[in-house]
């Protein structure tokens, strides 16, 4: 199912029920006399339904450019590289702020450079060994 159909009917399904808490909120609001009274009704029903008619203006918005960058074929801007893209050589990946061999704390399944800053301020921190370790998804202490 493409996004842009998804896009319009969550803004559809949310303009909608924003409505319907508005219609809710102003009904509620209208046989009140005071307006101590009428606050809860503006509170749970009225602001609620103006937000979720803003998103859905939102989403219906984002739709109808998506549809439209579509049909004049236009393709959508990539959130990533382009596929085919070369990948960053290995060459070219700054070098490890430390030498020093990995890390991991007692029972950790991650190994860590010295400096990461999962480990760093850990006494605890022990050498990685011949342990079958994963690298760190922050240090990322692999290849060296």
């Amino acid at each position: 199912m493409p996004t842009s159909r998804v896009l319009l009917w969550a803004g559809v399904a949310a303009v909608a029920g924003g409505a319907v808490l508005c219609v809710l909120g102003w009904y509620g609001i209208s046989g009140e006399r005071f307006a101590e009274r009428q606050l809860p009704y503006l509170a749970s029903c009225t602001a609620p339904g103006a937000a979720l008619i803003v998103a859905g203006a939102v989403l219906v918005a984002g739709a109808v450019l998506s549809s439209n960058r579509a049909a004049d074929g236009r393709a959508p801007v990539p959130a990533g590289p382009e596929p085919g893209a070369e990948a960053p050589a290995a060459d070219d990946a700054p070098p490890p702020s430390s030498t020093d061999p990995p890390v991991r704390v007692p029972g950790g399944t991650l190994a860590h450079r010295p400096d990461c800053p999962l480990v760093a301020d850990r006494p605890d921190a022990e050498p990685g060994g011949e342990a079958e370790l994963d690298p760190c998804p922050v240090c990322e202490p692999w290849p060296r």
